[in-house]
Parts: structure tokens; sequence; C-alpha cells
């Protein structure tokens, strides 16, 4: 099961950097404060599932300051929590546009194209965050999971194709197997 990030840690280069308005002034210490704060409790509502909320917190937000990536993210994560799987593609593909060097939008998408069964575009999006993080483990997990389906995917068409066959469907039988496995926890 691929892990959407939740989360609105994003790169802390983008958190040291002026904020601007949207008028493009750059926003003073106390106004940059009152927006944080914003944040903090737009993330917190969102932890509540109290996702209206959350979504009425981030539009304020965005009005006041529409290019800020962390606002738009976790506008994002509402959008996908709500179900609204086109409106969560669109803030997630808009962030990749003006940031992509966040890997965070990348992974998010790829578990949206993953929950449509568009398992080569999960494959391309998470690559590309694995190579804008290449430390950042959530990214690599999902990547291996989408590789897990597509290659169930290439072994029920060699099934399918050499019915005397003996090896695919026994393949296909184990990374079936893979898939339907619980998560284990890590040890520590």
């Amino acid at each position: 099961m691929l892990r959407p990030l939740c989360a609105i840690v994003l790169l802390l280069s983008l958190q040291s950097s002026p904020a601007f308005a949207q008028d493009d002034r750059e926003l003073s210490g106390d106004a940059r404060k009152h927006y944080s704060a914003g944040l903090r409790e737009a993330s917190a509502l969102v932890r509540e599932r109290q996702f209206d909320s959350a979504q009425a917190k981030l539009d304020a937000l965005l009005r006041e300051r529409p290019r800020e990536p962390q606002a738009r993210f976790l506008k994002g994560v509402v959008e996908t929590e709500l179900g609204r799987a086109d409106a969560a593609m669109a803030v997630f593909r808009a962030l990749i546009e003006d940031y992509p060097e966040l890997p965070e939008p990348y992974n998010n998408v790829a578990v949206l194209h993953a929950q449509r069964g568009e398992y080569e575009s999960a494959r391309l999006a998470l690559e590309t965050a694995v190579r804008t993080a290449p430390d950042w483990s959530v990214a690599h997990e999902n990547l291996g999971d989408i590789y897990a389906r597509l290659a169930a995917t290439e072994y029920a068409r060699a099934a399918r194709l050499d019915r005397d066959g003996k090896t695919a469907p026994a393949k296909l039988t184990l990374i079936r197997q893979l898939l339907a496995a619980p998560p284990v926890a890590p040890k520590s």
C-alpha cells in the first residue's frame, strides 16, 4: 500500500526564504508569525480530520499568500481526504510546476495515480521524487510497491499468453501474497 505524505514538513530551505504577500510585498515579522500560526492551526485541523474547517483556513491563508508551498500542499492533502482526487492532483501538479525541487508533491501525485491503477504514471512520479530526494525512504518504499504492482501485471499477462507455463503463475501467486501482506513495523 502506497503511503501518501500527509505531514506538512517541506524542505527547510523554503521556510528560510523571505515571505511575500499576494502583492509581492515582503511580509513583516509580525505578519510572518501570524501566517505561521495559521499554518499550524490548519495542520492541527487536518490531524483532527476536520477537513472542512482546515480547507476554510487554508483558503484564507492562500488568499494572503497564493504561492506558499506548505499551505498549497496541505490543501492538496485536504482535497485528497475529501475524496476530490482531481482537485488534489491539480494542486500537487501546480506545486510540482512551481517547486520541482520538492519530492513530496511527486509522491502524492504517484499515490493518486496508483489509486486509479495508473502504475506507470505513478512510477514516473516516484522516480522523480527519488531523484529529487535520494535519501527519502517513503519515496523508495512507494516505488518498490509500484514495481511490485507492475510485476504482477506482467506476470498475469505472461500467464495468460503461455497457459502451459508454470513459472509466471507461480511468480504471480508470490507477488500477490507480497502485495496482500500486512506491513511489518520496523524493529527498533
